[in-house]
């Protein structure tokens, strides 16, 4: 009987727990708690109640999120909770009136309004309901958008002779604001020798559904764009036309990094929109940064961005990436940081390119450990074989 009530146990607390260890469930609870109190206290004024101090300051802040948190709600949630708290706080009135205290001798009876307490826990297990409900909804919702993301962006890379190319993206949330492509110009076919290839990494500011919406009209825009232009300047230029029409005043801007590789020559021709800066590490071990460029995308019409050259050879390795990789935080809020990603490229063995990503990737979520995914983290590795 024993052994039949522990194996019950033992399989409801690892379906609550999806197998998560307490230690992870803890760091997991203890991430989701800082990333709400962020979400609440973005709308608190810190600089005035800087002349708080005491219990005065505590009441205040105390307030404030708790206004903070309740304006997130319908106005009939709000009122709804308002019942909920003061049910509550009734039947601990009458739980403190049921206290009597004689020397050596403390007495608890029941609450005298069990009404209230049971108005109090099922108002608050409604309202619970109702949020998930919305929430299972919403999260439905975005599962679909996440499917449709995911057809924009390629899931296997075009075939060039000389070429191994390798990429994944991963969104903080459902739906992310990076992008990447690859893909030939023209239609070429491999066996043209005057094919192009075009690589592009980018990443819309800010994060889940707005930047996913305007990363979509992005992916639209340049696949239009680049078959009709005459130069990967010429592309450029299109683009930051176009980013700077749907930017809302610059505030969702995009920055981005244009590759042209002619497999022919091995001319990899770029140009830098404010992105991350790339990192080619030549077969010899020598690190390179492809920095030339300008502006990111969607700040100034007819800005000029200035475009580099270099030529690749067998055992070159070029690793283009998202700000969310070099930001990655730990449990600690140290960021992974651009010296681990370069001790990557000096540790990294001559190996494919989806092998070079998988090691990149691990060595990433190796640090950030249980800690939240603050940023969406795309990479594309592209080697010379």
């Amino acid at each position: 009987m024993l052994n039949r009530a522990a194996h019950h146990t033992g399989s409801f607390w690892d379906r609550l727990s999806d197998g998560l260890e307490i230690q992870a469930l803890w760091s997991q609870f203890f991430s989701e708690a800082r990333a709400s109190y962020g979400l609440y206290t973005r709308e608190i004024d810190w600089e005035a109640l800087n002349k708080e101090r005491g219990a005065r300051r505590f009441f205040r802040v105390a307030k404030l999120l708790f206004w903070a948190m309740i304006m997130k709600l319908s106005p009939a949630r709000r009122v709804f909770l308002l019942l909920a708290l003061f049910f509550a706080l009734l039947a601990v009135t009458d739980y403190r009136a049921g206290v009597s205290i004689s020397p050596g001798h403390v007495e608890v009876s029941a609450p005298n309004n069990l009404l209230a307490v049971l108005l109090a826990v099922g108002a608050l297990v409604f309202l619970l309901a109702l949020e998930l409900a919305d929430r299972v909804t919403m999260k439905r919702d975005l599962e679909i958008a996440r499917e449709i993301q995911h057809w924009l962006v390629p899931q296997t890379p075009p075939r060039v002779p000389g070429v191994d190319i390798a990429f994944s993206s991963r969104p903080a949330n459902t739906v992310g604001g990076d992008y990447y492509d690859a893909f030939l110009l023209d239609g070429a076919a491999p066996a043209n020798p005057a094919e192009r290839l075009l690589l592009v990494v980018a990443d819309v500011a800010g994060k889940s559904v707005p930047a996913a919406l305007l990363m979509a009209t992005f992916q639209a825009s340049l696949r239009t764009v680049a078959n009709g232009a005459t130069s990967l300047a010429d592309i450029v230029a299109r683009m930051n036309e176009y980013a700077c029409a749907h930017s809302l005043g610059g505030r969702r801007f995009t920055t981005a990094f244009f590759a042209d590789f002619n497999p022919a020559t091995r001319a990899l021709t770029y140009i830098r929109a404010g992105h991350n800066v790339p990192i080619l590490r030549r077969a010899s071990g020598e690190l390179e940064r492809l920095e030339e460029g300008g502006l990111p995308l969607g700040i100034n019409p007819g800005t000029s961005f200035p475009s580099a050259s270099t030529t690749l050879a067998p055992g070159d390795l070029l690793v283009i990436y998202t700000d969310g990789v070099i930001e990655a935080v730990n449990e600690r809020d140290q960021e992974f940081g651009e010296a681990r990603l370069l001790e990557l490229f000096r540790a990294t063995p001559p190996e494919s390119a989806a092998a070079t990503l998988g090691r990149f990737t691990s060595a990433v979520e190796a640090f950030a450990g249980t800690a939240r995914q603050h940023d969406d983290i795309t990479w594309l590795v592209f080697r010379m074989e």
